[in-house]
């Protein structure tokens, strides 16, 4: 019996330990949402910042200050009628300006979130590609009468950010804040109802540093699933792009051309702001 009760004794104890390992086994294999890598993407609304007054600026003397005004052989200012922070439907103030066109913007990632201490406090890293269709205008109007439109987008770009959030109770949402720097493709563009004067791009599709700022919200939706909501700030310092302005056809009095023989044109505003609302998801792996 003793030989019998000898063999049962090491089954009990293996049968106990089992038993009694079966809830940190549990607790263990309970997922830690936000801890590890993911890629994700987003889909969003880009509307594009300027103020009331933004228009075009002038540089007539070539020195690279854009603080001129265009006179013509009166010495009267040739854009007294006006400026708007749009694109002209006209060639004149009457006609009006349409607003700046904002629209969709996509982006995809690539990061890192770590639980630190492993509790609620999630600091992380990520890497994104984005592409905005939101397209910003800048007008002037001469008093020929002609109108002369900048027109900027951003094509492509590249940022990198941190983010530092909070995620309480199951851990499976997330509340955080995010900042970086982005690298952005500036596309540009000119239109005008002047046809006599010849217009010429300078420093067209200039690649420029920006900074980014936000925040956002994220759930996890299964184990390896997030959805989220996200607003980021982007502002790209865009002070290259210029129009040249020579003769082409027009007489030597011409306004553009009395200063120096030339003029160059460039958004009043060199910031180049996005506000982004998006939706994003994510897959943890």
């Amino acid at each position: 019996r003793s030989i019998i009760q000898m063999r049962k004794y090491p089954l009990l104890v293996g049968a106990t330990i089992a038993i009694s390992a079966t809830p940190a086994f549990a607790q263990d294999a309970t997922p830690e949402y936000f801890d590890g890598f993911y890629i994700g993407g987003s889909i969003g609304l880009d509307a594009l910042s300027d103020s009331a007054d933004d228009g075009i600026v002038f540089d007539t003397d070539g020195n690279g200050e854009f603080n001129d005004s265009v006179l013509t052989t009166t010495n009267a200012n040739a854009f007294s009628p006006g400026f708007c922070n749009g694109a002209a439907i006209g060639n004149s103030p009457a006609s009006g300006c349409a607003n700046d066109d904002d629209d969709f913007g996509y982006s995809v990632r690539l990061g890192y979130d770590k639980r630190l201490g492993g509790g609620p406090v999630v600091a992380g890293l990520l890497v994104e590609g984005a592409r905005s269709e939101a397209t910003e205008f800048s007008t002037g109007f001469s008093t020929t009468p002609a109108s002369y439109t900048t027109i900027r987008e951003l094509d492509w770009s590249v940022g990198a950010r941190a983010r530092l959030g909070y995620s309480p109770g199951d851990g499976r949402g997330l509340f955080y804040a995010t900042g970086g720097v982005a690298y952005g493709k500036i596309d540009h563009a000119f239109a005008t109802t002047n046809g006599a004067n010849e217009f010429t791009g300078q420093n067209d599709d200039d690649w420029r540093f920006g900074t980014q700022v936000g925040g956002g919200a994220e759930l996890m939706l299964t184990n390896n699933i997030s959805m989220g909501l996200e607003y980021l700030w982007s502002r790209y310092d865009d002070d290259k792009y210029s129009v040249l302005v020579t003769q082409g056809t027009a007489p030597a009095t011409n306004p553009f051309l009395l200063d120096s023989g030339e003029t160059s044109i460039r958004p009043s505003d060199t910031d180049f702001d996005i506000h982004s609302l998006r939706a994003t998801v994510g897959f943890r792996f």
